[in-house]
């Protein structure tokens, strides 16, 4: 994983230490998934962000949703893929960027349907209204999509 992991600007004044955003890039290959993963926990402990246990559980969550789908889905269009942190006052963001146009969309749950997969936006939904958070697909400027989730850092 390539890392420009460093916080834009310093807080301002006043701003707790922990917020910042912080990017890095990671080849779209399977073993990318938990290595975001893992960076992302070990990037919110190393901010001592105030992310409750149950937040930093879903967030990982749709961490590793995020990044499988662009792995699966993206990987011949984008063979990398890049992954943005941002922490703020009470929230914490994930964004996970390709170069694959397709904007997906959640499926509904069909059990007959499983073995097709496609659950994992379904997932990512569900875990975002849960915790009472957003999340969102954008295009980039470049004719690829951002699929972004934010979350509040403490449990409701």
């Amino acid at each position: 994983m390539e890392s420009s992991g460093r916080a834009l600007q310093p807080p301002p004044r006043g701003a707790e230490a922990h917020q910042g955003a912080w990017r890095f890039t990671a080849p779209a290959l399977d073993t990318s998934v938990p290595q975001v993963r893992h960076a992302v926990r070990d990037l919110i402990r190393r901010q001592r962000a105030p992310v409750s246990p149950e937040i930093l559980d879903g967030l990982l969550l749709i961490v590793s949703e995020l990044v499988t789908n662009s792995v699966r889905h993206a990987a011949l269009l984008s063979p990398r893929l890049g992954v943005e942190v941002s922490l703020g006052d009470g929230w914490v963001r994930v964004a996970v960027e390709d170069g694959h146009p397709y904007r997906p969309k959640a499926l509904a749950s069909d059990p007959a349907e499983e073995h097709l997969g496609g659950r994992g936006l379904l997932l990512v939904k569900a875990v975002v209204a849960e915790s009472g958070g957003a999340c969102d697909v954008e295009p980039t400027a470049t004719g690829g999509k951002i699929i972004w989730a934010a979350l509040p850092l403490l449990a409701a």
